[in-house]
């Protein structure tokens, strides 16, 4: 997998240059005075989004950050140099977390904004600070201060409108495919995908969507059935999530009713604040149902699920249905600009939309 979206970093801030203990001495200066000068600082750390990368695979093998200690001080009023920071660049969407404590220290959600995870240590005081009329030849100084250390959890949460959701097979990337010009792999055997994809949906000459296919849930992922929980905080920025359904299963055991109540009941372990964002429901391959039996056929799935929701019949394979279902998106969104969205996630259309 090219795609990495989880990484475990220790970055440690440079120390302090300590402060110097000097007297000035000169010809013809008798009793100079102190002139020590202070330590420089060590050097900080940064994270910084950037739109130009797009994993976390650079902190996979870089593990651990160190920034440079700041110089000491010297003599003849000589203050040391502080040392460089270090920034760290990191896609735009990455949360960083601290794995000590689990406290969420920022979440880079724009291109190009920082944070700062660990603060270079302050120079130390040279001996020139400490002079006074009662102490002319002081020989205090003060030491570097130390520079913090911390061990980091990177996880990066894709940035789309629209989020997939569905069982492997349900023919996720084959819907991403026929409304984008994204190309993931498809095909006919489960967990074809093994890593998220973004398409981008164009409806408009200036209008268009972000959609985001992650890999397929299956009941247990909770307990780490299939590919278990580790894709599914993609979905937790979108706005929107499209349940996707094979109606047309080819296992003559398969309940298309019970699978997706299984995925929803999936989601709801995993987090109840995307459990209760809007949803609607795709009944995908109608290609593979008699024309004259997919209306008996929707109807009867509808029912069974107790689904109140927007249903859109299509058959990805051959787009059947999918520019309806794009334009209508795509009208969603535009009433639903992303701050709204995010503050009534959990609101009442959430839950109307939701099966019962």
């Amino acid at each position: 997998m090219k795609f990495v979206d989880e990484a475990l970093i220790e970055v440690i801030a440079g120390d302090g240059g300590d402060g110097a203990v000097s007297f000035r001495r000169e010809k013809y200066v008798p009793r100079g005075g102190p002139n020590g000068g202070d330590g420089g600082r060590g050097g900080s750390i940064w994270v910084v989004a950037d739109r130009n990368i797009n994993t976390l695979i650079d902190y996979r093998y870089a593990r651990i950050h160190r920034a440079k200690r700041g110089e000491n001080g010297r003599g003849a009023d000589q203050y040391g140099h502080g040392a460089a920071d270090i920034v760290l660049r990191v896609p735009v969407g990455t949360v960083i977390i601290d794995a000590d404590t689990n406290e969420v220290i920022a979440d880079l959600a724009a291109d190009a904004q920082r944070t700062l995870v660990a603060k270079g240590g302050a120079g130390g005081l040279g001996n020139l600070h400490f002079k006074s009329s009662t102490n002319r030849a002081p020989r205090q100084f003060t030491p570097g201060g130390q520079g913090e250390q911390r061990r980091l959890r990177l996880e990066l949460k894709v940035l789309a409108d629209v989020g997939l959701l569905g069982l492997p097979n349900a023919g996720k990337s084959t819907f991403i495919r026929a409304v984008s010009a994204a190309r993931p792999k498809v095909a006919d055997y489960p967990f074809t995908t093994l890593a998220p994809n973004l398409g981008v949906v164009r409806t408009d000459t200036s209008r268009s969507f972000v959609i985001a296919d992650i890999p397929g849930l299956i009941a247990g992922a909770a307990d780490g059935a299939g590919l278990g929980h580790q894709f599914l905080r993609h979905l937790q920025r979108t706005r929107l999530l499209l349940h996707i359904v094979d109606i047309a299963p080819y296992d003559p055991d398969a309940d298309p009713v019970r699978d997706a109540r299984a995925i929803v009941a999936e989601l709801e372990r995993y987090d109840v604040a995307l459990h209760e964002k809007p949803r609607w429901l795709v009944l995908n391959k109608l290609d593979l149902v008699p024309e004259e039996e997919r209306h008996a056929r929707i109807e009867a799935f509808v029912k069974a699920y107790r689904w109140k929701g927007p249903v859109f019949p299509i058959a990805a394979i051959n787009g059947d249905g999918c520019r309806e279902l794009v334009y209508k998106l795509q009208d969603w969104l535009d009433a639903h600009p992303a701050t709204e969205a995010a503050a009534g996630a959990a609101g009442d259309e959430g839950a109307e939309m939701r099966a019962q």
